[in-house]
């Protein structure tokens, strides 16, 4: 959702739920050159929280976060967590713009799930139908106000000029799938809470899901069946993962239950995208986040799905002196969100 259009100063922000991560990008068209990035810890409760003394939280650490990076730009493009946004593609007559925008307005009410009056909404044609050739798709998005109106007051409060709200998985694919590609492709980013999935294809979103599962549900599946704390579980889930000889298979034991839960949803998403366009095959999945640093989770996954899988590059569109290589790529799998909005071609 862009709010103002042709500013090229601008930085990307990712307010996630353990951490602020922000990326400002120089330089139009293809590969950008890193200006600065950084991140800030944020407990999981506050980022969550509604209660004012929590946002005030939230708002003090971004605040210290923006003057330690020296981000000389108050233009700031923001991530929507997918959690809160409804995307979906429909099929749309192939009308002028003007009554295209039309059509699509009297028809959000019936495709989108909160009051059209209380939502704010968006649509880019992203090609021609592949069900009817006299049709054209739409990627709709639509979020409650209320939701965008409080993130707006609050980074305006410290100064901030919003210049557009993007929901996280659209800015994931951006980052993460190398432009131009035409050949079906999935995202899989495991957070702490949820995990996103989208699903390009002809260099366009196609499927977009959050499913409310995470590396949270996965350590206390480790914490219950093995009866550790939670500190131990975290080091025990990011040590062994699927592993099976390794604890003699104990911590895939406790927790491929919870994994499975995951990779059914993945699967559904999958069938969904081949019933909708027969004549694809998916042939990649990307995974970054939680599930590029689970062990044996990227093998568990292609071997599932018999599909290539691939670690995400984050910094993918992004050059950078050599001698910062090392250090940006040890944070690759967490910074996909703020790389993908700070990308944006305003």
């Amino acid at each position: 959702m862009s709010l103002i259009t042709g500013v090229s100063d601008f930085f990307g922000l990712d307010l996630g739920t353990t951490a602020i991560r922000l990326v400002q990008l120089h330089g139009n068209g293809g590969a950008k050159q890193m200006v600065k990035y950084a991140h800030a810890p944020v407990d999981s409760n506050v980022a969550s929280s509604d209660s004012n003394a929590d946002q005030q939280k939230l708002v003090q650490t971004l605040k210290d976060l923006i003057d330690q990076a020296h981000i000389d730009t108050r233009n700031v493009a923001v991530g929507i967590p997918s959690a809160k946004v409804f995307t979906t593609v429909v099929d749309i007559d192939r009308l002028s713009p003007s009554e295209l925008a039309k059509t699509i307005r009297f028809q959000a009410d019936s495709l989108i799930p909160t009051p059209l009056a209380e939502s704010k909404i968006d649509w880019a044609i992203i090609g021609d139908s592949p069900k009817d050739k006299t049709k054209v798709e739409v990627l709709l998005t639509s979020v409650s106000n209320d939701y965008v109106e409080k993130r707006l007051d609050m980074l305006e409060s410290i100064g901030l000029n919003v210049i557009a709200f993007e929901p996280d998985n659209l800015a994931l694919a951006r980052a993460l799938v190398a432009p131009g590609t035409a050949a079906p492709q999935m995202v899989i980013d495991v957070g702490n809470k949820t995990t996103d999935m989208v699903v390009t294809f002809n260099d366009a979103p196609r499927l977009t899901r959050s499913i409310p599962t995470g590396t949270e549900a996965v350590i206390r599946s480790a914490m219950q069946n093995l009866n550790i704390e939670q500190k131990q579980a975290e080091q025990f889930v990011f040590k062994f993962g699927l592993s099976k000889d390794k604890l003699e298979g104990q911590v895939y034991q406790a927790i491929i239950n919870t994994v499975e839960l995951l990779t059914g949803e993945i699967e559904k998403s999958i069938k969904f995208f081949q019933a909708r366009y027969p004549d694809t095959k998916l042939e990649r999945i990307i995974v970054t986040g939680g599930a590029s640093t689970l062990p044996e989770f990227p093998t568990f996954i292609a071997n599932k799905f018999n599909v290539s899988v691939e670690i995400g590059n984050a910094w993918r569109n992004t050059t950078f002196p050599t001698d910062r290589q090392n250090e940006l790529m040890a944070v690759s799998n967490t910074f996909s969100v703020a790389a993908g909005l700070a990308e944006r071609q305003e």
